[in-house]
């Protein structure tokens, strides 16, 4: 197994139309973590403790979710796996807050916590920032993971 194989893993993971990387998109999308609103804390906490920590833990990661200091302000993940303390330490950083949803003010009637399709733009709330990020380092390191069996 080697670098190739491992890039094929990743990209049929983002180009398999019935599930892969839209699927779990649409999931994180679907979770309204807006930071600007506070009664949203709850959600940004259901963000983290259920798929994020569904995504890493069985890469071999140990969670821990943090509460914020500051009121208000959503919680903060930090996920550790340590193959060897004598390796380089790899930092991954990603939020999974979003800016207010601003339902019904969607072009086309878009929802902002449904994944939606236009010719080739993606739309929800988070796609890009940052929601798709937490989506591609999870699923680089996963099949580095697959076709290695480590980091290194």
């Amino acid at each position: 197994m080697n670098r190739s194989t491992a890039i094929d893993r990743a990209l049929s993971y983002f180009d398999d139309e019935r599930g892969g990387y839209f699927k779990d998109l649409a999931a994180l999308v679907a979770i309204p973590t807006e930071s600007q609103n506070a009664a949203r804390l709850p959600e940004m906490r259901a963000y983290l403790d259920g798929p994020m920590r569904a995504h890493v833990e069985p890469m071999g990661y140990s969670v821990r979710i943090y509460d914020n200091p500051l009121t208000g302000c959503g919680p903060v993940l930090l996920a550790t796996r340590i193959e060897d303390p004598s390796l380089p330490t790899f930092i991954c950083y990603g939020h999974g807050d979003v800016v207010l949803g601003m339902e019904g003010r969607w072009a086309n009637d878009r929802d902002p916590w449904t994944l939606a399709f236009e010719g080739d733009r993606v739309y929800g709330r988070g796609v890009v920032d940052n929601k798709g990020q937490h989506l591609v380092h999870i699923a680089a390191l996963k099949r580095i993971l697959e076709t290695r069996g480590h980091l290194g």
